[in-house]
C-alpha cells in the first residue's frame, strides 16, 4: 500500500460524496461501514460501497480502504463478502483487542479472495487501535498478518478517550505515549506506514495544522479525517518541501561522493554526516516518490 498522506471517510450508504472525495484530493478514501452508516441502512450501504470501490478502480487512482464493522457485530461476514473484490486495497478494521482478531480477518479475507479470484494475500488490513487492550498488545498487533499500515486513535471524546480515561486537550501531551507507542511498534514490526485520527473541529483549521505538524514530526506519516476541507492542509503537512527534498538529495550525493573517495563520514552543510545520516535521507526520498538525482540542485 502507498504510503497514503490523506485518508478521508466517507459513509458508505452516502454514494454522491464519493466523488466530493475524489474531487477534494485525498490520497485514500475510506468507505464506511461502520459508525457512519445507522443500522436500518447497514445492507443497503454494502451495495452501494461495493459499486463504489468498482467504479474508484476504473476511474481514479485513489487509494481505496473500506472500514468493516467489528467481529462483535453481526455485520462483519456481510462486509466482507460485499467488498473484497479488484480494486480494493485494505480493509481498516475496528475494536481489534490482540493478535487473535487479525488472524480471525485474515482468515476470512483469505476465504473471500479465493472465492472473487483474488491472489491470497492481496488485500492489506489496517488496525485502529481504539482500545486499550490494543495498546497493550500493539507489539504482536503490529507484527500481525497482512498489516499495511496502522491507525492510532487520539480523538476527542471517542472510544479511545472513553477506554483509557484520558481529558483530551489540542496539545497532546495525555495521548504522547500512547501514539508514540504505536511509532515504535510499527517500525519494529517493520511497518513504515503510520497514520492518525482524529482532528474533529471542522472550523478550526490552524488546529487541525498544528495537531499534524505535531505528528509529523512524531514519526506519523498520514492522517485519517472527516472533512473534504481538511485534506489540503494535511497533505501539506505531511509532504516533505521540496527545499527538504533537494537537501536530503544533497546529502546523498555528498556521502556517496565521499565513500567513492574511501571518506567513511564527510562534512555537508557544516554537519558530520556518515552512513546513518545518507540511509535516512534515502528513506525520506524513497518515501517522497523521488531519487536523489531528481532533486540534486
Amino acid at each position: 500500500m502507498l504510503p497514503y498522506r490523506s485518508l478521508l471517510f466517507v459513509p458508505g450508504h452516502k454514494e454522491s460524496w464519493v466523488d466530493k472525495g475524489v474531487a477534494s484530493g485525498a490520497h485514500a478514501l475510506i468507505l464506511d461501514l461502520e459508525d457512519a452508516v445507522p443500522e436500518q441502512d447497514k445492507a443497503s450501504a454494502r451495495a452501494l460501497t461495493a459499486a463504489s470501490v468498482d467504479r474508484l478502480r476504473a476511474t481514479t487512482e485513489v487509494g481505496v480502504v473500506v472500514r468493516v464493522n467489528a467481529l462483535d457485530t453481526p455485520h462483519f461476514g456481510a462486509d466482507l463478502e460485499a467488498v473484497v473484490r479488484p480494486g480494493l486495497d485494505a480493509v481498516l478494521v475496528p475494536k481489534i483487542y490482540s493478535i487473535d482478531d487479525l488472524i480471525a480477518f485474515d482468515a476470512l479475507l483469505r476465504h473471500f479472495e479465493i472465492a472473487a479470484g483474488l491472489p491470497v494475500g492481496d488485500i492489506g488490513v489496517i488496525p485502529s487501535l481504539e482500545t486499550a487492550k490494543s495498546l497493550v498488545n500493539i507489539e504482536s498487533i503490529a507484527a500481525g498478518p497482512r498489516v499495511v499500515s496502522l491507525m492510532a486513535a487520539a480523538a476527542r471524546d471517542a472510544d479511545i478517550s472513553r477506554e483509557v480515561g484520558f481529558r483530551w486537550t489540542a496539545e497532546g501531551m495525555e495521548t504522547l505515549f500512547l501514539r508514540s507507542r504505536v511509532v515504535l511498534a510499527a517500525r519494529a514490526a517493520g511497518v513504515r506506514h503510520v497514520v492518525l485520527g482524529l482532528w474533529q473541529d471542522l472550523r478550526d483549521l490552524e488546529g487541525l495544522r498544528s495537531f499534524a505538524t505535531t505528528n509529523r514530526d512524531l514519526g506519523f506519516g498520514g492522517q485519517v479525517v472527516i472533512h473534504p476541507s481538511h485534506v489540503g492542509i494535511v497533505n501539506e503537512e505531511y509532504t516533505p518541501s521540496e527545499q527538504d527534498l533537494a537537501r536530503y538529495a544533497a546529502m546523498v550525493a555528498a556521502y556517496e561522493s565521499g565513500a567513492l573517495a574511501g571518506q567513511g563520514a564527510v562534512v555537508f552543510d557544516g554537519e558530520h554526516i556518515d552512513l546513518a545520516h545518507a540511509q535516512n535521507a534515502r528513506d525520506i526520498l524513497a518515501n517522497a516518490g523521488r531519487k536523489s538525482e531528481e532533486t540534486t540542485p
